[in-house]
């Protein structure tokens, strides 16, 4: 199965930026979806933002669109997320995830709620934490 390695988490002020990037290796035919979630302890995982590998398609979760932008390297096997203008509510651990979701190509418009869906994504980073200090 695809190795997932997730990189560039650090402890930020709040207002400052971060990097993450991860790294996939391996069976490039299992996903055509790469994505961020965090987690923090006591809440569910959240969809942070999703990429198809295939092109520009791009979904975000909720309000992060304006600070956070997910792209891929020249490469389908890379990701990357920038988060600027950082708040201590973006604290947590960060995690990146493939996914193969069928159907069309390009894929059909059906929103953050499909393509971040959590349960549709089987193979998983080891987390990278992000501490933003207000």
């Amino acid at each position: 199965q695809p190795r997932l390695v997730a990189s560039g988490g650090g402890s930020v002020q709040a207002g400052g930026s971060l990097r993450l990037s991860c790294v996939v290796s391996g069976y490039p035919d299992n996903y055509n979806w790469l994505a961020w979630f965090r987690q923090v302890p006591g809440k569910e995982r959240e969809g942070v933002a999703t990429i198809w590998t295939g092109g520009s398609i791009t979904y975000y979760g909720d309000s992060l669109k304006d600070r956070f932008t997910i792209s891929q390297g020249s490469a389908k096997n890379f990701v990357s997320l920038q988060m600027n203008n950082l708040s201590p509510d973006d604290s947590g651990m960060y995690y990146c995830a493939a996914a193969h979701f069928g159907g069309p190509s390009p894929p059909a418009p059906l929103g953050a709620e499909w393509y971040l869906r959590r349960g549709a994504y089987g193979y998983w980073s080891q987390g990278t934490q992000v501490t933003v200090s207000s």
